[in-house]
């Protein structure tokens, strides 16, 4: 056990906060909603009940939609594109490992796919990103979906003409959704590609070693 959880600390960790957060979330957005429907003069609802409310879902598609999107066009731009002092750019004009076509490397315990090759291997060559950008339709779907809901149950609290889901999606809300949580991933993004040029995180492996010149790019 001891061996699993050394192993496995990092992912075991992240999905230890990500549960935390979203149970956060649900108990706050519970309280939010509760207060919104007391305002409205209509009846409150249990976490149970609230957990399949439009309200909770429309909040965590649009958040999941916009770190989808960051990663995948983390993953995407980082293949063709250089920063020069970056931990997180390959070197310039060196043909990294990741660059290597599979096709050319003999390995016993290579991935099946790569092993069959073909088709398989095409797709499975692009498997991270095609993951990435499937996760984000999946998302930008649930988020338009949700949102349209909650939008129109809003609506109808107001005694105001509901809409379609194609005229949510075309309309200003959902959009105003969409780009405030994309800027803000794109900027992180942004920051850590330029700030691990300078700065240094001793023992963690996004971090340049804390002896290596800002020109240095990538990790050793």
């Amino acid at each position: 056990m001891r061996e699993f959880w050394r192993n496995n600390g990092l992912s075991l960790a992240l999905l230890g906060l990500f549960l935390f957060s979203w149970a956060g979330q649900a108990v706050a957005g519970l309280s939010h909603y509760n207060d919104e429907q007391r305002q409205h003069k209509q009846s409150t609802v249990a976490l149970s009940q609230y957990l399949t409310t439009s309200h909770f879902w429309e909040a965590t598609f649009e958040n999941w939609e916009s770190e989808f999107l960051q990663m995948a066009v983390f993953v995407l731009l980082t293949a063709v594109l250089y920063q020069r002092g970056s931990s997180e750019s390959k070197r310039i004009g060196v043909i990294e490992t990741v660059d290597v076509d599979p096709r050319d490397v003999t390995a016993l315990d290579a991935p099946w796919p790569v092993r069959r090759g073909g088709v398989i291997l095409r797709l499975y060559e692009h498997s991270l990103g095609l993951a990435l950008v499937s996760l984000f339709f999946v998302s930008i779907i649930g988020h338009a979906v949700a949102g349209s809901l909650h939008y129109n149950e809003e609506q109808i609290a107001h005694a105001a003409p509901t809409t379609s889901l194609a005229e949510f999606v075309s309309g200003s809300e959902f959009w105003f959704q969409s780009f405030q949580n994309w800027q803000s991933e794109f900027l992180s993004i942004m920051a850590m590609v330029v700030l691990t040029i300078f700065l240094r995180q001793r023992g963690s492996p996004e971090s340049k070693p804390v002896y290596a010149a800002h020109a240095d790019t990538g990790r050793d």
